[in-house]
């Protein structure tokens, strides 16, 4: 397909027509190249036709005022003027015909380079790095791919459907013109068509900033809008309805602004275009009128020359309209553009090959990295993960612990050192095979809106009802899954807001153990539930985990007792490494981390007991009234 677009900032719509051309002639669909042929084979004949619709005006004319005269070879009843008069509508219906058969045939041309653009933009969109979709929002996205779409209909439409026939209905209107009238009337209708294109193409390149405008936004517009209802629970928290509403209003107020203007410009270019035109058609009218009273042309000629003007003014109309559809969509389209030249910044490798895993070891060997390169974040970490064992990494908060699990999925690539997984450095193998081999349970899971089964069942999307349940059932779900009304087939709702995040994060497992990779990432996976719920999710982890390499990212320390290894991260170093017990007794920062946490859950504890002490005591007193009246006093 196309390899490269262009930004629309160039103005090239000779350069977007070549990218756009092995999309409109494809050379995988040898039959939508014979819909393009006979497309264009329609055109053709269509114009031919239409040049002929005033002859048969001109000749009825001459025929009802008594100054035609046809050939003797052709009979009286075929030139008579009723005749002539349904000759003329019927080739217009003829005309008219041929039109929209070549749209027809069209139709799926058109669409097919609309769909094959947007499929190639979303799979781009799913190739670029985390770092660009960390940086962009998703309501943006999301209009620009909208608005490039349609931009992308309305160029391949109008240039092909719409430019060619107006350049050969202008050239067969020259030809009679000159042939037929002289060489002054094609002069008059020359200038009035340059005057009219150059109006045209200065006006509509004023309005493309406004357009731009608009664009913009109607992009922010939907972007807080989209942010506000992804995050309707924290408006609701905060109160700040009012607030989100002002916000998204003051958008729509430039929007409207921007629209306004969009109109009022268009009715001036509409006014010019019209006073150009109509300029032109007075002086080729006039002249002809001019050439009746002195009997050098018969009424008939008027008629014939008023009636190629009005099919003349069709096209001329179509200039400034096919010119505006052509520079708006390439303005709409320009973003769309510079997402697909946005460059992939973790490709793999010519001739990478698939991953192979034997033990499924996993090692970090000196490994630099940094978001930004003013602020490191891992300064030489090395470590390794023998295979089927199970390693946590643990420390303060931006010491680098998630960068980790990012690494080994190669969201990012390192700046030095290498990570391997069975001896092979993850650069050197494909992102496909790498990521099919590696399961993660994340803090936050975010579930689409569908199904529960469709949940679970996007860690292996071949799987059968039965593996989706008994995966369910291995993640503890199963038997709240099924007292739900629809079962597996409830909806989870947008991120999975329906569900608990205790059900959520069950739901995760499912899918992951659907998966059964050969490597387990566990991402905080426990850090936002609640102490009783913790423990059960944690006995759905140690399940899932049994007998593959592990890698735990906790911020609990009691999730991690078991590990056969823990590494202690701070300021993006290993501080500390070794089992909890050894751990503990060296009284360094994981001790002091571990007295910390003990010292909250002990006084968390006491909160909860007194709390229940607090509410047995009141539920006794209602109960017994006549008991504690009877206690004395103080």
């Amino acid at each position: 397909m196309a390899s490269k677009t262009v930004s629309a900032d160039s103005g090239s719509v000779f350069a977007t027509l070549v990218n756009l051309w092995p999309y409109m002639w494809p050379d995988d669909r040898p039959d939508l190249k014979m819909r393009v042929v006979w497309a264009t084979v329609f055109l053709v004949v269509a114009k031919l036709i239409l040049v002929l619709v005033p002859y048969f005006f001109k000749w009825a004319t001459d025929a009802l005022n008594g100054q035609f005269s046809a050939p003797d070879m052709i009979p009286a009843i075929l030139v008579a003027p009723v005749m002539l008069v349904l000759a003329y509508n019927a080739v217009r219906i003829v005309q008219l015909g041929f039109n929209q058969l070549r749209d027809a045939l069209f139709a799926k041309v058109g669409q097919h380079a609309v769909r094959q653009l947007a499929y190639k933009t979303f799979v781009h969109m799913h190739e670029l790095s985390l770092r660009f979709h960390l940086e962009r929002r998703t309501g943006g996205l999301s209009r620009i791919i909208e608005r490039g779409t349609k931009g992308i209909e309305s160029i391949v439409r109008f240039t092909i459907l719409n430019t060619v026939p107006t350049v050969l209905e202008f050239a067969l209107t020259a030809i009679i013109f000159a042939f037929a009238y002289g060489w002054i009337y094609v002069a008059i209708i020359a200038v009035t068509v340059w005057l009219y294109t150059w109006f045209t193409v200065k006006a509509s390149d004023w309005r493309i900033q406004i357009r731009r405008e608009m664009n913009d936004s109607d992009t922010d517009a939907n972007t807080k809008a989209i942010d506000s209802l992804l995050n309707f629970e924290t408006v609701k928290y905060f109160g700040n309805e009012k607030m989100e509403a002002s916000r998204f209003d003051r958008s729509m107020a430039r929007y409207e602004d921007a629209a306004t203007k969009t109109w009022t410009s268009l009715g001036w270019l509409n006014f010019g275009q019209g006073v150009i035109f109509g300029v032109g058609m007075a002086l080729v009218m006039g002249l002809s009128a001019w050439e009746v009273a002195r009997g050098t042309q018969t009424i008939g000629d008027f008629v014939f020359i008023n009636a190629m003007l009005m099919q003349l003014s069709v096209p001329l109309n179509f200039i400034g309209f096919i010119y505006r559809e052509i520079r708006q969509g390439l303005t709409d389209i320009e973003n769309m553009f510079d997402l697909l030249d946005v460059p992939q910044e973790v490709t793999d490798k010519p001739g990478a090959e698939a991953l192979v895993i034997s033990d499924a070891a996993v090692r970090f060997e000196d490994v630099h990295f940094a978001y930004d390169p003013a602020r490191p974040i891992l300064k030489g970490v090395s470590f390794e993960v023998p295979a089927g064992k199970t390693v946590a990494i643990v420390g303060p908060s931006g010491a680098g612990k998630s960068t980790v699990s990012r690494l080994l999925y190669r969201f990012y690539d390192i700046g030095s050192g290498a990570i391997t997984i069975d001896g092979q450095d993850v650069r050197d193998v494909t992102q496909e095979s790498l990521r099919a081999a590696i399961g993660m349970v994340p803090q936050d899971t975010v579930l689409f809106n569908d199904t529960i089964a469709y949940n679970i069942r996007y860690g292996r999307v071949s799987a059968g009802e039965d593996e989706v349940r008994r995966a369910a059932e291995l993640a503890q779900i199963g038997p709240f899954i099924e007292r739900l009304p629809d079962g597996y087939k409830a909806m989870v709702g947008e991120r999975g807001l329906k569900l608990s995040g205790g059900e959520k994060q069950r739901v995760a497992i499912a899918r992951t153990i659907l998966k059964a990779p050969p490597i387990l990432i566990l991402d905080e996976a426990t850090s936002a539930l609640d102490t009783q719920t913790e423990q059960e999710i944690q006995a759905a982890l140690d399940l899932v985990s049994k007998g593959r390499t592990t890698i735990v990212i906790a911020h609990r320390l009691s999730t991690v007792i078991g590990a056969d290894e823990i590494i202690v991260l701070k300021d993006g170093m290993i501080a500390e490494r070794g089992r909890h017990a050894d751990l503990l007794r060296a009284d360094g920062l994981y001790s002091a981390m571990w007295a910390r946490q003990r010292e909250a859950t002990e006084a968390e504890e006491k909160l909860r007991k007194a709390r229940e002490e607090d509410e047995f005591g009141v539920v006794v007193r209602r109960r017994t009234p006549e008991i504690a009246e009877e206690q004395p006093a103080g």
